[in-house]
């Protein structure tokens, strides 16, 4: 297997070789390098999923529809396809999956027997949670810790940020 070296050229912008490094292998960044701390987010986030999927037992997507589940409530599993954006055939085969593991449930719908509707079991809720809350009681600690023009701040920057993924993906 051929390995490649990094080709600067290829990323359009400015490469710099001590921040691709620093943003992976958790060493300390430059002071005011907020672009390396938004890629080293996104890889803590990335790892974060893959642990949290791997502590409940469940692939990527089936990580996916537990959390809509958990945090929008019970679904179909047609409507659960179009908000994961997935196929319906597709959607069947994570909820079999899931079913069979234990962290859902799929039961008629009281008042429209033709209707099928997919819930999260109260265990797998409550073992997401034990590896959820952490990082949300984390999370709050530090916006507690912030005063209003932080905040503010914060606030303002993240949404900056938000907007550019949604134009990366327009």
């Amino acid at each position: 297997m051929e390995i490649m070296d990094v080709k600067p050229e290829l990323f359009g912008t400015e490469y710099n070789a001590s921040r691709a490094a620093a943003r992976r292998d958790g060493k300390a960044m430059p002071e005011k390098d907020v672009r390396a701390r938004i890629q080293r987010l996104g890889l803590k986030e990335q790892a974060f999923r893959r642990f949290l999927a791997d502590q409940i037992a469940v692939d990527e997507m089936g990580l996916e529809v537990m959390d809509h589940l958990m945090s929008r409530g019970s679904s179909s599993p047609t409507e659960l396809a179009h908000e994961i954006d997935i196929s319906t055939a597709a959607m069947s085969l994570v909820l079999q999956r899931l079913e069979s593991a234990g962290h859902i449930t799929r039961q008629r719908h009281p008042s429209d027997g033709r209707r099928l509707i997919v819930a999260a079991t109260d265990d797998s809720v409550r073992l997401a949670y034990s590896h959820v809350l952490p990082l949300i009681n984390g999370l709050e600690a530090v916006v507690a810790s912030m005063d209003d023009d932080e905040r503010a701040a914060a606030s303002a920057f993240l949404d900056k940020v938000i907007a550019a993924y949604d134009g990366a993906m327009a």
